[in-house]
């Protein structure tokens, strides 16, 4: 989240990780409200940090930036496998 940069819309800022994330080969998802990025940890770290340099580029004078981290080692995981597991829940 930039801060300071007189406009309440970030979708600019957004667009430019997306560019990052795409460079980087790595699957992605938009939400209204966030980005899902899947990558092994090493990559996340990288981009998140490319990420949050962005709106300071771009002329930002503080910025936020909210991870959260989901690793599981009993099984592969997926973000659509994710969904299709709620959306089965839901239908029972």
């Amino acid at each position: 989240m930039p801060i300071g940069t007189g406009q309440p819309s970030f979708s600019s800022y957004v667009a430019q990780a997306c560019k990052i994330i795409e460079q980087q080969g790595l699957k992605y998802q938009v939400t209204p409200t966030g980005t899902v990025i899947e990558g092994n940890l090493d990559q996340l770290m990288n981009i998140a940090r490319q990420i949050h340099s962005i709106p300071f580029q771009m002329g930002a004078e503080r910025v936020i930036t909210t991870m959260t981290i989901d690793e599981r080692h009993d099984c592969p995981m997926d973000m659509e496998k994710q969904v299709q597991s709620v959306k089965r829940n839901i239908d029972q």
